[in-house]
Parts: structure tokens; C-alpha cells; sequence
């Protein structure tokens, strides 16, 4: 058996199209819709818009973090109407999941192992599910005061507050001396450029509303789901963000902290796919691409203070490809926490007008295993106006990052 070394006969990969459904507030317009089913809604459409056939695609890769467990992944993909013989797989890298699923895809294609592959993930935070650890489990003993029972995974060795991410963060603040200002001036600017973005109907090719008419002419199981869905615009943009507003926010842990609702992100219901393909099989189909995957990147850091993996991330994919930030005309980071805007400006300042260019999780919100599917929906958008090389990075719970490098096509 060969084994090809690695940069040799490494294949380009597409991004042929891109869909995601509008991002909705817990409790919101998709809150009695399952992901699977909302996320197979976003599938069905990008091969119907595309013109590929289910049975084409080598497999469906759907990143998921706090859903039902199980292939949720294989859930959706049948309820799309993509053929049986068709493998999918669920990835759970928490905030990274569906960035870790578009890295997978473009490594099983560049590696001559699949042609087509849709790769993104869903989430639904108004349906995650209660979940208790087992007689036996310590842990249970140690959660004696709700029974044993969580909602929010364990990241850390040492650590199983279910708060553990929003303390990460708030340790990140302190120890790089934030400000409360610096804070909120990243909240109201990425509001702005979300209703900016809004108003000029930005990402309005790539987004499916969801609503009860939605799939009226067809009568089967997927269609009779979503005729519970009202979802037609983003949910969680708030236009009128002031400073007044933020001025009343209670501090989430008391007194002498930073952390506000405001200037940590939302956890929101939504879904997010790419189509991603060979250049042989984009020729073959005469399909004509969006981006080119160039290069990824993973990494881990301090598993206590998560929201620095979005940039360690970025740097080491950077310096792996030997490109400088100013070599980027577009960077989209997940802004799960406002901290992660601040300590990139103040080590990259010369870059800013390219981040986030129309808004962030601070102000469209979080569903998790969705959201490195919609950055690369926000990256393409930008490079749609102008430039060639993009970048986008999200930081997971437990320490970790992963970076994705495209270029315009």
C-alpha cells in the first residue's frame, strides 16, 4: 500500500454553495423544531439549489454539542431525502464542531478519499436535553444537589461547574487587565454591523427562513416538522444596543467582575452547511465554486481560559501557510465573549477593519455546533465585496480552536 507523502497529490478542494437557516433566540421561532430536522431543511435546499443529487455525495458530516447524543447527524441526512448508502457522521467539538466537520470534509477530498461532501452542524439550545450521570459515577455524588443531573458537559479535569466556560473567560479578562470599556465598545460595534448588515440584505443568499408555508407542497415527515417553525430574520440583533443599556447590565459574578449578558454571547438555536467538492467532480457537474479550502488548522490552550483558542489558532495557522495577518482581507472569529475582539485588536490593530466585518455572536448569537458553518457564510460574504484571502477561527470549550483558510474564487 502507498502512502502518499505528505504536500504530494494533495487535490483543491470547493466550496460550491453555502445555506444556514436564520439564528433563533432560545425560546424563539425555531424552539419546537428539532435540529436534526431544521438542519436537514438547510440540506435539502443546498443540493436542490445546486443541482447535486443525494446519491453523489461521498457523506454528510454535522457537527452537534448538546443535543440527544447518538448519529444525529444520520437523523438529518434521512430526513433530507439523502439516499441510505449515503455514511454520516456527528462531531462534537463543542463551539468548534462544525469547523472541525469542514476540516474533515476538505482532508478526506484533498486526500483523494470522497468528491462531495456536505460538512456543517446544527444546534437547538430550546431542546437540549437533561442529563443525569450514573449511579456509580462520582460525579453524581458531587452534583447531589440537582440529583446528578446537568445540562452542560464536563471540559475540564478539574473543573465540572456547569459555568465553567463564562469563569474561563472572566479569568481571561482579568489576567489581561480588560476593561469594562473596551468590552462594550465591542458589543455596541458588532450590533451596529449586524443590523447594518441586516438592513442591506448582506447575507440574505445564503440564509433559509424557516416557517410554517415553507415546505407547503410536500407532505412528509420533514415538511410536517417545520410547519412549527417561524423563523424568518436573525432573532437576537438588537439595533437600538446602547450605552445606557449596557451601563444597567448586572455583573454575572458580582461585584469587581466584567462579565455581563452583553459582552458574553447567546446560546441560540440554528444550522449551517457547506457543499464542498473536488475540483474534478465541481468540472464533471458543471458547478461553478464560491471559495477554495486552502488550509486548516487545529490546536489546544489553557483548558480555564477557552477564549483564547480562537486566536492561538489563527496564528498557528498563519504561520504554518507563512502568511501575515495583513496578508487577510476578511477574518471572521466567533464572538463568544467580547474579550476575544479585545485582545485581537490589541495585538493586531491594523487588522480591524477586516474583522468581522458585519457583526458577530455577540450580536446574531451561538448555536453551537452550527456556528463555524455561519462564519464561513459571514467570510464569504466579506470577500464577496472585496479581497482574495479569508480566514475564520472559533474557540471550544475545553481549551481548544480550530482555523480554516480560504480563498475567493
Amino acid at each position: 500500500m502507498n502512502i502518499t507523502a505528505k504536500g504530494e497529490h494533495i487535490r483543491r478542494v470547493f466550496v460550491i454553495d453555502a445555506l444556514r437557516t436564520p439564528i433563533a433566540l432560545r425560546r424563539g421561532g425555531l424552539s419546537r423544531v428539532r435540529p436534526e430536522f431544521f438542519g436537514a431543511a438547510v440540506v435539502r435546499e443546498l443540493l436542490r439549489r445546486t443541482g447535486v443529487a443525494g446519491g453523489d455525495l461521498d457523506a454528510v458530516f454535522a457537527g452537534n454539542a448538546v443535543g440527544t447524543g447518538g448519529n444525529i447527524a444520520r437523523l438529518m441526512s434521512l430526513s433530507a431525502g439523502v439516499p441510505q448508502a449515503v455514511p454520516a457522521v456527528t462531531i462534537d467539538m463543542q463551539c468548534a464542531s462544525a469547523a472541525a466537520s469542514i476540516s474533515l470534509a476538505f482532508a478526506k477530498i484533498a486526500a483523494g478519499q470522497a468528491d462531495a461532501i456536505i460538512a456543517g452542524g446544527m444546534e437547538s439550545v430550546s431542546l437540549q436535553p437533561v442529563r443525569v450521570y450514573a449511579e456509580g459515577d462520582e460525579r453524581r455524588e458531587q452534583l447531589a444537589a440537582t440529583g446528578g443531573r446537568y445540562y452542560t458537559a464536563q471540559f475540564s479535569p478539574d473543573d465540572l461547574r456547569e459555568d465553567a466556560m463564562l469563569r474561563g473567560a472572566e479569568r481571561v479578562m482579568e489576567r489581561e487587565s480588560v476593561t469594562r470599556a473596551e468590552l462594550d465598545r465591542w458589543v455596541l460595534e458588532s450590533h451596529r454591523r449586524a443590523a447594518q448588515a441586516e438592513r442591506d440584505g448582506v447575507f440574505r443568499p445564503w440564509m433559509l427562513p424557516l416557517h410554517g408555508a415553507t415546505f407547503d407542497n410536500t407532505d412528509d415527515d420533514l415538511a410536517r416538522a417545520l410547519r412549527l417553525a417561524d423563523c424568518m430574520r436573525d432573532e437576537g440583533i438588537k439595533p437600538r444596543m446602547s450605552q445606557k443599556l449596557l451601563d444597567r447590565m448586572p455583573l454575572l459574578f458580582g461585584e469587581g467582575s466584567l462579565l455581563t449578558a452583553a459582552n458574553a454571547c447567546r446560546t441560540n438555536d440554528g444550522a449551517g452547511f457547506l457543499l464542498l467538492t473536488s475540483e474534478a467532480f465541481a468540472k464533471a457537474h458543471g458547478l461553478v465554486p464560491h471559495m477554495e479550502v486552502l488550509a486548516t488548522a487545529a490546536t489546544g490552550v489553557v483548558p480555564s481560559e477557552s477564549p483564547r483558542g480562537a486566536q492561538a489558532t489563527a496564528e498557528q495557522l498563519l504561520a504554518r501557510e507563512h502568511l501575515a495577518w495583513t496578508d487577510l482581507a476578511a477574518i471572521e472569529f466567533n464572538e463568544a465573549f467580547a474579550v476575544i475582539d479585545v485582545l485581537l485588536e490589541r495585538t493586531h490593530p491594523e487588522i480591524i477593519s477586516r474583522y468581522n466585518q458585519h457583526g458577530g455572536a455577540l450580536a446574531y448569537g451561538h448555536p453551537y455546533g452550527a456556528s463555524g458553518a455561519i462564519l464561513a457564510i459571514q467570510l464569504l460574504a466579506a470577500l464577496q465585496k472585496q479581497g482574495d484571502l479569508g480566514l475564520i477561527s472559533i474557540a471550544g470549550a475545553g481549551g481548544l480552536g480550530e482555523a480554516i483558510l480560504f480563498r475567493r474564487r
